[in-house]
């Protein structure tokens, strides 16, 4: 079936059901920290090292805001700031250790939640939803892409 042959309702009803199940598994994480602070550690697992500027923009709180969380953040030995080699006047704000094992413990308990789940399902909706995941892989892609913006 060809995009234009979709039902045209598809759209918005898929995006429902993306945006229920996206905000349900939120609720379900453990709230040891603001979802700010864990979307702030996993964009910088994603990325690398970003500049606060940068991190403000892509998790959509003002600067002062970014600062003041990743001094918490760096308090609490999950990021540390970095100079910028190619430019003494950045500082780059990078991940420690214990901030990339506390972000694959969240991943992966977000995993396990869902595999519990999807162990209820039909063997033809498995099925559907191994069909779905070039969809939506690429569909994660670029929403990313959409809400990081270039990397610097």
């Amino acid at each position: 079936m060809s995009r234009e042959d979709a039902d045209p309702d598809a759209p918005a009803a898929i995006g429902a059901a993306l945006y229920g199940l996206a905000t349900r598994a939120v609720r379900r994480l453990p709230r040891d920290m603001s979802l700010t602070s864990a979307a702030t550690l996993a964009t910088l697992d994603r990325t690398g090292p970003r500049r606060i500027g940068d991190l403000a923009a892509a998790e959509g709180v003002t600067q002062p805001a970014m600062t003041a969380l990743v001094r918490v953040m760096e308090e609490s030995g999950l990021v540390e700031r970095w100079g910028d080699a190619s430019d003494k006047r950045v500082t780059l704000v990078c991940l420690t250790e214990a901030g990339a094992s506390y972000v694959r413990t969240r991943r992966q308990a977000g995993i396990d939640a869902f595999e519990r789940l999807i162990g209820e399902l039909t063997g033809d909706e498995v099925e559907a939803l191994v069909a779905a995941l070039p969809a939506l892989n690429h569909l994660a892609e670029l929403e990313s892409q959409d809400r990081e913006g270039p990397k610097q």
